[in-house]
């Protein structure tokens, strides 16, 4: 049934940009999705900033939400050369000694920007074998028609339970992999996470990119995506540490936790507003 959406999917992205602009006065005015979410981690985040600045990047925030759910559309069935143009690594040569090497990176990346051409084309991009790691979609059928768009041109998709015996299989054959974590998502058991201050807050994060890196001993890298103009990104890679057991418990997640608060404070409409981030507490 899904399938029938791809002739649409085809459509140019200026066509999608298009519906997109016409949809998101909607979106935000008259269906006010999550709105109180948004302005609460506003709120929450940039206790500095006026209300008429954090109105703004309300509105910047969900122009640019309609437009990820328009690119995220083109995405499920855009050619490869396409999602390239659009989509480009400015420095994947800083990966190439540890292909070489044979060794498995860790990529901790985040939801801003746009991250489904991120997935879909990570595996075109590098010579190391690209998986991404997520959590399974609630609706099954769809899970397995995204999983099966996304993974068409080699990047292959994990499921966050079964991400132990992939890798355990990977370093047993010798295979350099990247891992792409989307490390910014709320944990589901604020118990089993790591606390440190994000955005003038107390904020859990996963620390199952950090746990794996010590466990094969990979490189961590940040990867900090960059929107050039509507519709256009780049990606740079900047090392986190390429000798993770030498630096004390928690420092990994930390140093990421401040490269993505670095990245959000410069540019704040292009992170997950919407995403209630911060349903946990440390006494739970």
């Amino acid at each position: 049934m899904y399938r029938l959406l791809l002739p649409f999917a085809r459509l140019p992205l200026w066509f999608h940009h298009c519906i997109a602009t016409l949809i998101c006065p909607v979106v935000h005015y008259v269906v006010r999705y999550r709105l109180a979410v948004v302005r609460q981690n506003l709120d929450r985040c940039f206790p500095e900033k006026t209300l008429k600045e954090k109105r703004r990047i309300e509105r910047l925030y969900y122009r640019h939400m309609c437009d990820l759910l328009a690119e995220g559309f083109h995405n499920i069935a855009a050619p490869l050369r396409t999602i390239r143009r659009h989509y480009k690594l400015e420095n994947p040569d800083i990966l190439e000694p540890y292909y070489d090497a044979g060794r498995s990176v860790v990529l901790m990346s985040a939801h801003f920007n746009n991250w489904e051409y991120m997935i879909t084309s990570l595996d075109s991009h590098l010579h190391h074998h690209g998986i991404g790691v997520g959590k399974p979609l609630s609706n099954k059928k769809f899970g397995v028609f995204i999983t099966a768009r996304r993974d068409r041109f080699g990047t292959e998709i994990v499921d966050q339970t079964d991400v132990r015996q992939v890798m355990q299989f990977y370093h047993q054959h010798n295979v350099p992999v990247a891992y792409m974590m989307l490390s910014d998502q709320s944990p589901g058991n604020p118990k089993r996470c790591f606390w440190t201050t994000f955005l003038h807050q107390d904020t859990p994060f996963i620390f199952g990119a950090e746990h794996f890196a010590r466990k094969y001993d990979m490189p961590v890298f940040f990867y900090d995506v960059r929107r050039l103009r509507r519709g256009f990104y780049s990606v740079v890679f900047h090392l986190v540490t390429d000798s993770p057991n030498s630096l004390p418990e928690g420092s990994i997640t930390t140093l990421y936790a401040k490269h993505l608060e670095q990245q959000i404070e410069q540019n704040p409409p292009y992170w997950l507003w919407s995403h209630r981030r911060w349903k946990h507490h440390r006494d739970c």
